[in-house]
């Protein structure tokens, strides 16, 4: 499969929207990603964040967090359960738990959710099944543990031709009704490690 670089995230793939921000209403332009969600969240220099890692199996969510955490990615095995990664970068220390996104293992997610501070989901952007993705993420963002949780939803696999943008997959997963906490969508490539920390990215609510 031919591979490119990843869509540019100022082409509608970025801007963070808060809860509230009625659908359609200019933000003005401002750094997005998750070193920015971290910089809101963190309210003390040593505080610690706790990031849940969601998404469907073959999202890449395991190269994802290999990538945030500096390590080779060259081999990747499916996550069978979970995974728990301390980062440390830009200053920050994130408690990353990694959930594995097979159909067996999805209904044991909410065991997991309990004092987040960011909800992270991966997408696979080359062939994402948009009924199923929409339904999982609506249900986990109704749990009461995740009620005001920020979501940064990561619009992986950007560097592969037939990639979605960004924009075209929060349309499908009706991100602009998500009214009740910050979100926002990063096009990214967890291979290349493009757009992980700090871009432009596409926003959301309260």
């Amino acid at each position: 499969m031919t591979n490119r670089a990843p869509r540019s995230p100022h082409r509608n793939e970025g801007a963070l929207q808060r809860p509230g921000t009625p659908q359609g209403s200019p933000s003005p332009p401002r750094p997005q990603g998750l070193l920015s969600v971290i910089q809101r969240l963190r309210g003390s220099p040593g505080q610690e964040l706790r990031i849940v890692l969601l998404g469907l199996d073959n999202a890449g969510k395991t190269t994802l967090l290999k990538r945030l955490a500096s390590e080779e990615v060259t081999t990747i095995t499916p996550t069978q359960g979970f995974n728990i990664k301390s980062v440390h970068s830009h200053g920050f220390k994130l408690n990353v738990w990694d959930i594995g996104g097979q159909r067996s293992v999805r209904p044991y997610w909410r065991k997991y959710l309990g004092s987040t501070d960011l909800l992270i989901y991966v997408i696979d952007s080359r062939s994402w099944d948009r009924v199923l993705s929409r339904q999982e993420l609506a249900e986990l963002t109704e749990d009461e543990s995740l009620t005001g949780v920020p979501l940064l939803v990561f619009a992986n696999k950007q560097d592969l031709v037939t990639a979605a943008p960004a924009a075209e997959i929060a349309e499908g997963l009706s991100l602009h009704t998500y009214r009740d906490r910050e979100w926002q969508i990063q096009a990214c490539s967890a291979l290349s490690g493009e757009g992980l920390w700090s871009l432009t990215a596409v926003g959301g609510s309260q």
